[in-house]
């Protein structure tokens, strides 16, 4: 016997039998959202004399995010940016040092091409000289032979 059994389908019912069968894809349905309080207003008048809340001023529902992540004492807060700072201040004496490597190699790049720079004028008139020298050689010789 077969594992599962199919029912039996004429072929005039078909069609419809078939369709019995399919699911109706439905769409997928949110959940309902639990009452939340309102945030209020921002605005504040000016009558008021206290306007900075204190930390012991907030009053958070357990579920609700703000109460579950962790708070930090000023001591911690103070702490974290005093390490921050020595940090940033690390970080760019780094950067300064740094800075100062690439220009003194730009300087003694400078140094270097100014030296060739020299060099190559002086071979480039030494290089004339011959140059006009043997001209003045081969015309000679060549003018005492006629």
């Amino acid at each position: 016997p077969p594992p599962h059994p199919r029912p039996q389908q004429d072929s005039s019912s078909s069609s419809s039998a078939a369709s019995l069968h399919e699911e109706i894809p439905q769409k997928p349905r949110r959940p309902k959202m639990t009452s939340r309080k309102s945030s209020g207003t921002i605005i504040i008048p000016r009558e008021t004399a206290k306007v900075e809340l204190n930390r012991s001023d907030e009053v958070f529902d357990e579920d609700d995010a703000r109460a579950m992540s962790p708070r930090r004492s000023e001591q911690d807060l103070e702490k974290m940016g005093q390490d921050a700072r020595a940090q940033l201040n690390e970080h760019a004496k780094i950067l300064q040092k740094s800075l100062l490597e690439i220009f003194n190699r730009i300087e003694a790049v400078k140094e270097e091409h100014d030296k060739l720079d020299n060099n190559n004028k002086f071979l480039q008139k030494y290089i004339g000289d011959l140059m006009s020298t043997s001209k003045i050689t081969a015309t000679g010789a060549s003018g005492r032979k006629k």
